[in-house]
């Protein structure tokens, strides 16, 4: 067996394959390469006017790289609506040894001092691969997301792989591609450079609405 490495991962996602495991306590990982893939066009995210008001009201607080392994951790645990996960122990150990060397990152909501919503994904060229989010208090982890394509499109990224599309990412404007399709975008994002931005300049609900529309 191979064992699998930071360097590895990383050469795994610029083929456009990642790692999944059967389930949180399931040590054992395998590669996925969906045959139709999810993606979220940067250009047409679509803010919900409602969210759109939440994100201006300032509730929570959003931090960005401040508490990786606790996001992952809060991806990875059971919850009513979602009782078993993807992620084990390994899968933790990997992307936390990729966020220290600066390849992958997390977008934090907090309330009252306390992390209640968030996601994680890992950074190559100008592609974010959004892995996971969780949600403790309602609109967090959509927050969260918002604020991830601000930063995204501020940083110069043209790809967000979502890997699959569910009803809530519809809702965004997510959609999915066929996978030659979507190499052929992910081998034009890598060649490309992005940064990802810590803090955003300007109102971040503004900077979206500016291109596109709200319903």
């Amino acid at each position: 067996m191979v064992t699998l490495t930071p360097e590895l991962l990383l050469q795994a996602y610029a083929a456009g394959i990642f790692p999944m495991a059967e389930g949180a306590d399931d040590p054992e990982l395998f590669w996925v390469d969906p045959v139709r893939r999810g993606v979220l066009p940067l250009d047409g995210f679509h803010i919900p006017k409602r969210l759109a008001r939440t994100v201006r009201g300032g509730r929570f607080e959003i931090r960005c790289d401040s508490a990786f392994e606790a996001v992952m951790r809060s991806c990875a645990a059971a919850s009513d609506d979602r009782p078993q996960t993807w992620i084990n122990d390994e899968i933790v150990t990997l992307y936390t040894e990729l966020f220290r060397r600066g390849a992958a990152h997390s977008v934090e909501s907090w309330l009252e001092g306390e992390l209640v919503g968030g996601l994680y994904g890992v950074h190559l060229g100008a592609v974010f691969f959004g892995e996971s989010m969780f949600s403790r208090v309602t609109d967090a982890s959509k927050v969260a997301l918002v604020h991830l394509v601000a930063r995204l499109r501020q940083g110069g990224f043209t790809l967000l792989d979502t890997q699959f599309v569910t009803e809530h990412l519809q809702r965004f404007g997510a959609v999915e591609i066929p996978r030659r399709e979507y190499h052929s975008r992910l081998q034009a994002a890598l060649v490309r450079r992005a940064y990802f931005p810590l803090e955003l300049a300007g109102d971040v609900v503004s900077s979206l609405q500016s291109r596109m529309p709200t319903s």
